[in-house]
């Protein structure tokens, strides 16, 4: 994975995301999962922002700073009704 390129969360809504899952194997999308709920927690509680990596159609990895508001089956809603497909996470820092 190349370096991430660092964008504002407003630029996700130029990015095309990739149609199928980026993470390799069943055991990596539970952990992701899992970060995402622990990360949702931080959020909602202490306000914390978390780092989101991610893949666009191209493969291309970026990454993003913010606060994560919801997380449903298929996405991470994020303030200002932004929505990032779970299937382009590579990674949840905290």
């Amino acid at each position: 994975m190349s370096q991430p390129i660092k964008i504002q969360k407003e630029d996700i809504i130029r990015i095309r995301f990739p149609k199928s899952e980026v993470l390799p194997n069943p055991i990596a999308v539970r952990e992701r999962d899992r970060n995402l709920e622990n990360a949702l927690s931080l959020g909602n509680n202490d306000h914390v922002k978390v780092k989101l990596t991610f893949l666009d159609f191209d493969n291309n990895t970026f990454m993003i700073e913010t606060t994560i508001w919801a997380v449903t089956e298929e996405s991470v809603c994020l303030k200002g009704d932004l929505l990032l497909p779970k299937r382009s996470l590579v990674s949840v820092e905290y």
